[in-house]
């Protein structure tokens, strides 16, 4: 069972920190208090770990400030994706351990997810596609090193998708082309596919 401060945490992170309308805002420890049903001590705690890993900033006298990400923090996070996903690609590839069966599952999940209401889900599917391809490689470090990374993922993500009508299904054939790399064999062709995508969202991003 969760506690108090592990579910303030998790429904922070989880559903506050990737709402776009949240956004730019200011939260009190009272009104997240009053959301979740907990006590107002291990919001403060929840607060200041979600302080610590820099995914919010805590203002004196107005609370806990979700500052939208910045063009450098988007472009440093396409950066360090780049560097661990075109290393998984390349490493499942030598070792033949490519997930293509868990991979095409995953694409056809985010298949049957269109229009902004699904645009959440359509992302936490987005980081498994690419959290499963990372995970394939078998070393913990760099899962964790990875998942750190999430939060932010799917909050660049979700801006994405409303920065830019069709995205969605821009996204899928982004992925179709990792996907085809990854099960011929081909690592320069998967490498490339993983820049490509990771360029293009970036770029999106930006010019939102």
């Amino acid at each position: 069972m969760l506690s108090g401060r592990d579910k303030a945490y998790a429904y922070l992170k989880d559903i506050v920190l990737v709402d776009p309308a949240m956004q730019g805002r200011f939260l009190t420890e009272q009104e997240i208090a009053d959301r979740i049903g907990v006590s107002r001590t291990p919001i403060r705690e929840a607060l200041l770990m979600l302080a610590a890993e820099d995914l919010i900033q805590l203002v004196p006298k107005r609370g806990a400030h979700i500052a939208p990400l910045s063009g450098r923090e988007i472009t440093e996070l396409m950066e360090l994706r780049g560097i661990v996903e075109r290393y998984a690609a390349q490493q499942t590839i030598g070792a033949d351990a490519v997930p293509v069966e868990a991979l095409a599952g995953l694409l056809e999940r985010q298949r049957g997810l269109k229009g902004q209401e699904d645009a959440k889900e359509f992302i936490a599917a987005d980081h498994l596609f690419h959290s499963t391809l990372v995970s394939a490689v078998g070393n913990g470090l760099l899962d964790r090193h990875y998942e750190g990374l999430r939060s932010r993922q799917i909050r660049a993500g979700i801006v994405a998708l409303y920065n830019r009508a069709g995205r969605q299904d821009a996204v899928l054939h982004e992925h179709q082309a990792i996907l085809d790399a990854l099960a011929s064999g081909d690592a320069e062709a998967a490498c490339a596919a993983i820049s490509g995508h990771l360029e293009t969202t970036l770029k999106v991003l930006l010019s939102g």
